[in-house]
């Protein structure tokens, strides 16, 4: 079995070589030979180090990002084939729609109904899980980036904000702990945390933008982006509450198959482009989208013998999500990992990270495990890769806000936060057990 594997990994390193030789000897190649090699290589790498790393009881997305951090050093070997599928303009845009599905499925995991049910404990748990880390990660950078402008520094503090609930509602669901008391908190946190964090972001790279096209910073534009940002979300739950029904209501009455499906996403999509268009990352649409919708949306599609929607969207975020994931590893520079200044950046903005969600645990109340609270928030997973991500995207003055270093040093704080909480939290919440 073992060597069967390495057969499958030593191909599909060869296949460029192969591929390569081909076009030179037969003349010109169809334009997408290219792209669909490269997705071959990115899908096989992401399933097979997802899997390695399922095995060692870690989840599947730091197998992913892994994978990617190796194709992306490999050009290091001189393979220089898979640096281009990091630029290619192709497999960028179908990583972008990779980010859009995952928030639309995450947002699908939870509802309007659950935010409102959280309680206090939560929604303090969520803020300060925010602020937190926000001001210490401005704070690192402000200590360790004295030359860079104040948008770094609020830009990095951004990054530390989010939290990826889907690791940590999967250990408490192993561990059966997953209707505790502790675990509510948690999950509705998270769920805050999420809504929180994007509108900081959209804060933030609107300031960055505006500054950049000539403006200056005021806390009149501050205060624009924020009502902006609460009216598009706010706005978009009341209304998308009242208009989803009848959307799928009148979408069921249409024949043939997939319905359901083109239907939801051709919502989420739209939900996407409206964020953009008033100056919000497309990325908040899109799980503003998955909040909006519920199962009672769908209930003249499952009369019919539908699948579930999440059932239905699973088999194209398999496919589009784990490519965004190798794209952000293969973005990583293995060269900076020499540099003690990035290295030093990442050891303290991991623990920067890991602090400021243990200041989060003071919001959980009274006869509460706030060890196993704070602790269950520290992931940053996939969320922080994507703030990170869009920070690669944003300039001020013809430079990017987030440079390949700094970029490292945030994948190596989510490479470490995203290890270090399943077996810490078993611990936690072992001991928590054992103590009671």
């Amino acid at each position: 079995m073992l060597r069967r594997r390495w057969l499958v990994v030593g191909s599909v390193l060869l296949l460029p070589t192969v591929i390569g030789a081909q076009s030179h000897a037969g003349g010109h190649a169809d334009p997408v030979s290219n792209v669909v090699l490269g997705l071959a290589i990115i899908l096989i790498a992401a399933k097979l180090a997802g899997h390695l790393a399922v095995r060692i009881g870690q989840p599947a997305v730091l197998g992913e990002l892994l994978a990617g951090v190796v194709l992306g050093g490999a050009d290091l070997l001189g393979w220089q084939w898979f640096h281009a599928l990091e630029t290619d303009a192709s497999i960028d845009m179908l990583a972008r729609i990779g980010v859009l599905i995952l928030l639309f499925e995450v947002g699908l995991e939870s509802t309007v109904r659950d935010m409102l049910r959280v309680g206090l404990p939560s929604l303090a748990v969520a803020v300060l899980g925010v602020a937190a880390p926000f001001a210490l990660g401005w704070g690192v950078s402000a200590l360790l980036l004295p030359d860079r402008s104040v948008y770094v520094h609020a830009f990095i503090g951004a990054t530390l904000t989010a939290t990826s609930v889907g690791i940590t509602a999967r250990v408490l669901r192993d561990l059966g702990r997953s209707t505790s008391r502790e675990a509510r908190i948690i999950l509705g946190a998270a769920v805050i945390d999420d809504v929180l964090g994007l509108v900081i972001l959209a804060i933030v790279a609107g300031v960055i933008a505006a500054t950049d096209a000539g403006g200056t910073l005021s806390y009149g534009a501050v205060a624009l982006i924020l009502a902006k940002a609460a009216a598009f979300l706010i706005g978009s739950l009341v209304s998308g509450l009242y208009l989803s029904p009848r959307l799928f209501r009148t979408a069921s009455r249409l024949g043939g198959q997939g319905v359901l499906l083109t239907t939801a996403l051709a919502f989420c999509f739209g939900m996407a482009y409206l964020a953009s268009v008033i100056g919000l990352a497309p990325i908040v649409g899109a799980y503003a989208a998955g909040l909006i919708l519920e199962d009672v949306h769908f209930e003249d599609f499952q009369n019919r013998g539908e699948q579930h929607l999440e059932d239905l969207v699973q088999p194209i975020s398999t496919f589009l999500v784990p490519i965004f994931f190798v794209v952000m590893g293969m973005r990583v520079d293995l060269t900076v990992f020499g540099q003690l200044n990035v290295l030093g950046l990442a050891g303290l903005l991991t623990v920067a990270a890991i602090i400021g969600k243990q200041v989060c645990s003071l919001g959980a109340g009274r006869n509460v495990d706030r060890l196993s609270v704070g602790i269950g928030m520290i992931p940053r997973g996939e969320v922080g890769l994507i703030f990170a991500n869009i920070g690669l995207g944003l300039t001020l003055n013809d430079a990017a806000i987030v440079d390949g270093a700094v970029f490292s040093a945030i994948v190596i704080m989510v490479i470490v936060t995203t290890m270090v909480t399943p077996p810490t939290l078993k611990w936690s919440l072992n001991r928590s057990r054992a103590g009671s």
